[in-house]
């Protein structure tokens, strides 16, 4: 396996200053929340790091969660180069009485290969769903709603689309003992922008399992499958497989879950990537109970 290594010394030293930040140690701009209360809520609800673990799992927990998810994409194009996306993915539920709202966004910071030496590094273009879902659900937990793609990428030419996008998403989770699986999964197409650019009609589908060792651990797999409908056949989809590992602690009074992954692509394009290494810090904001 090659690995990035410069790329990931790049991704852990953004993370260990973006992290302190974002408020890793309670004490955050953003979320500032003094000790006494989160302690409060933590005793109140009882959440062993365990507990957290499981429930981070759910796409759709009252969890306030701020993931900083680094993605390597290996061996691209004829140099075999690497295209780094470090994806900032927060997740922030709006409870209800009959209906929960859950946002789920990804504002993706990209660095993309060009020629053998060079690169183009930027902005790429946020997508945000929107999840409504039963305040009241049974066994399985489910939620559908719509998602958007704005076209803010710093270079369209290299890192978006140059295209206002809409389509519908869906979820749904299941957790039976220390497993926990489900399936995040859109449809994305363009309705406006840049005329010159091709038309966007893209799928994106993640589905997952993991199995909870206790602790804080947990082992499973989360593959990103990708699918370009306007491409050529055959040229269309990326399907990687592969495993990923997880681990909730504590840093002070603030819950961080810290995650590992490697995935092989068994189908991609002609050129794209041949594997991914998956590096992965969350910032978890336990919700008070209602």
């Amino acid at each position: 396996m090659k690995l990035p290594l410069s790329g990931i010394i790049r991704t852990c030293a953004l993370l260990s200053f973006v992290a302190p930040m974002m408020g890793l140690f309670g004490t955050g701009p953003l979320f500032a929340q003094d000790e006494a209360s989160l302690e409060a809520a933590q005793a109140e609800e009882s959440q062993s790091q365990a507990d957290l673990a499981k429930q981070i799992q759910n796409p759709l927990a009252s969890v306030v969660t701020l993931p900083f998810q680094a993605n390597h994409n290996q061996n691209v194009g004829e140099f075999d180069r690497t295209i780094t996306n470090i994806n900032f993915q927060p997740v922030i539920p709006f409870p209800g009485e009959k209906w929960n709202l859950v946002s789920r966004s990804i504002i993706p910071y990209v660095s993309v290969p060009v020629g053998e030496t060079s690169a183009e590094t930027g902005l790429g273009d946020l997508t945000t769903t929107l999840f409504a879902s039963p305040a009241k659900p049974g066994a399985v937990i489910w939620g559908v709603g719509p998602v958007l793609q704005l076209p803010t990428s710093s270079n369209p030419e290299l890192l978006g689309t140059d295209k206002l996008s809409i389509g519908p998403a869906a979820v749904i989770f299941a957790g039976l003992g220390n497993w926990t699986l489900g399936a995040v999964t859109w449809q994305l197409w363009s309705i406006a922008g840049e005329d010159s650019r091709e038309p966007v009609s893209a799928m994106t589908a993640q589905w997952f399992i993991n199995y909870n060792l206790g602790k804080g651990w947990a082992l499973g797999t989360a593959p990103i499958i990708t699918c370009n409908w306007k491409a050529d056949s055959g040229e269309q989809c990326t399907v990687p497989w592969g495993a990923q590992l997880s681990k909730v602690l504590m840093f002070g009074s603030r819950p961080v879950n810290l995650l590992a992954g490697y995935y092989h692509n068994s189908e991609h394009p002609e050129g794209g990537a041949d594997s991914q290494v998956r590096l992965q810090i969350n910032l978890i904001y336990p919700q008070a109970p209602k």
